[in-house]
């Protein structure tokens, strides 16, 4: 019997190409369509981007010579995304859908609908691999980096488990991107010469300061400038009981007040930036770019610095709480009080750095050996050994 895999088909290059690659691999392949937003309120333009990708995954499908059907799941990704993002903005955080896309719908409601069709896989066009290994006799699936570096994807999928990963499949991430548009001309796939979407995971073509323009209501408030030469910055560095509670200090945010800045500017509020922003400030006359090094939407005021090195941007310390911490590799859990040397990201496609991961009852605390820019709450962290994403967690604020 062939084994049966369900692939998302996005009408995008890379999820066509993987349906190619599984066909010529010998599987039963079926083609589902995710139709995951259809509010016309938030376009930015008159296109219609889920029909017209939906159709490209048509004929990629019609060509491939697979079954294909458009599934509606615009209802667990408002209330799951959307819905979840709008109250992570409004209370101050920045959360990452693409993430969150990866392990409630993809692989989570799309997954079920994949297993009731009888598939034993689910198959994505992920840049990132997947190997099993045996572990005190039992299968271990790692989740590894793809082999295009400028493409690597593991870390969108960071937050998935091993029942979710013993049932994916990721064929495209064993090449690079120009092989895969290579795969797609040589088979006539409409989609070979297709641009890659730049819009969120779920609204195709809508930019995020729009979408959450159109949702969230502005409310005017004063940017402020802190300058790099203020005393917090130059405060010495305390002694302290116990390595917790110098984690504790090294992850805390600086608690800046109006009295410690100047009004350079208004903005429509808080709620709309993130820290380590630098576009959409509209705030001219200073000698270096602003970036934004603090967000307080109870006060609905935003603390910006000048230039890419200002203080108030870097922390060498960031604490994930206990109940966010996530672990591919359940078999590498730490216990509190163990440490473990990993390479971390704080963002997608941030080159990896050198950190120790601190179990403790706080929760983990990742220090990283150099001070890290824009450490931004609310995002994910992602901790690997090697080529292989082993944890991850949600960057809280203290």
């Amino acid at each position: 019997m062939k084994k049966r895999v369900v692939v998302g088909l996005s009408g995008g290059v890379d999820s066509s190409v993987a349906a190619q690659l599984l066909l010529d691999q010998g599987y039963e392949v079926i083609g589902l369509f995710m139709k995951n937003w259809h509010d016309d309120t938030v376009t930015i333009s008159d296109e219609c981007p889920w029909l017209e990708d939906s159709n490209d995954a048509l004929l990629v499908a019609d060509k491939l010579g697979i079954p294909f059907q458009t599934v509606d799941l615009s209802e667990e990704y408002k209330e799951r995304i959307v819905d979840y993002m709008f109250y992570e903005y409004e209370n101050g955080r920045t959360p990452n859908p693409d993430v969150l896309c990866n392990r409630e719908i993809k692989f989570d409601v799309f997954m079920k609908i994949a297993l009731e069709l009888g598939a034993d896989f689910v198959a994505t066009g992920h840049y990132c691999r997947k190997e099993e290994e045996i572990v005190n006799g039992k299968p271990v699936y790692k989740l590894l980096a793809g082999k295009d570096p400028n493409k690597d994807q593991s870390y969108f999928l960071c937050q998935l488990s091993q029942e979710q990963l013993a049932k994916a499949l990721f064929p495209i991430g064993e090449y690079l991107k120009p092989e895969v548009r290579e795969i797609a001309a040589k088979n006539d796939l409409i989609t070979a010469d297709k641009k890659d979407s730049q819009g969120l995971c779920f609204i195709g073509k809508v930019r995020l300061p729009e979408f959450l323009q159109q949702q969230l209501k502005p409310k005017k408030g004063i940017i402020y400038e802190v300058s790099k030469d203020h005393p917090i910055y130059i405060d010495q560095k305390p002694t302290f009981d116990s390595l917790i509670d110098e984690l504790t200090w090294e992850a805390t945010s600086i608690k800046y007040t109006p009295e410690m800045a100047k009004n350079v500017g208004e903005h429509n509020g808080a709620h709309y930036f993130t820290i380590g922003q630098r576009k959409g400030l509209n705030v001219g006359g200073t000698k270096e770019a602003l970036f934004i090094i603090d967000t307080n939407v109870i006060e609905n005021a935003i603390y910006t610095g000048q230039g890419a090195m200002h203080p108030g941007l870097y922390r060498k310390t960031l604490l994930v709480q206990p109940h966010e911490i996530h672990w591919i590799r359940e078999d590498m859990r730490l216990n509190n009080g163990e440490t473990m040397e990993v390479m971390a990201r704080i963002r997608y496609r941030q080159p990896l750095q050198k950190a120790t991961l601190h179990q403790t009852e706080k929760g983990m605390f990742v220090r990283f050996n150099e001070p890290q820019s824009g450490i931004t709450e609310g995002q994910f962290v992602s901790w690997h050994i090697d080529e292989e994403l082993i944890g991850s967690g949600v960057i809280s604020k203290i």
